[in-house]
């Protein structure tokens, strides 16, 4: 079994629940995803393998996801919640274009000093960080673009 599924299995012990083939697939389905994911996108593909998982079942078992802490909520986009897994996986910054869409992850690692000073200042204890930042991306920027056209 996967470190992911031990964990999951043992949250669902201290839960009063099971790990059922349901539970199972859906958490095999996220970990094979490597993209940020709504649950709809989640549900496709779990449909592409099975049918017999229903989409409530789906959205029942994602809050149990985010509360085992194996996925993140991402951030909000076209109107839907996305999520990723995050066992194994770095923290780190989501750069949303707010025109085209498009999403970009740097590490976050390089903010946590500046973050633990100001935490220290505020005698703040984290616990948990998501940063998402909106805006426009270098194809989007219409400064961006002037000066690559000034360039040329």
């Amino acid at each position: 079994m996967e470190e992911y599924a031990v964990i999951f299995n043992q949250y669902l012990i201290n839960k009063g629940l099971k790990l059922t083939k349901p539970r199972r697939c859906i958490l095999e389905t996220v970990f094979n995803m490597h993209t940020h994911f709504n649950v709809e996108e989640l549900y496709d593909k779990i449909r592409a393998k099975t049918n017999a998982i229903s989409l409530a079942t789906v959205y029942r078992t994602i809050p149990l996801l985010l509360d085992a802490g194996l996925v993140q909520h991402a951030l909000r986009s076209e109107g839907r919640e996305r999520y990723e897994h995050i066992f194994g996986h770095p923290k780190h910054i989501h750069w949303l274009c707010r025109n085209c869409g498009a999403l970009m992850e740097t590490d976050l690692n390089t903010l946590y000093p500046v973050l633990e000073r100001q935490a220290q200042d505020l005698k703040f204890k984290p616990e948990e960080i998501e940063l998402n930042i909106k805006g426009l991306c270098w194809k989007c920027n219409p400064i961006e673009n002037e000066t690559q056209s000034d360039e040329k």
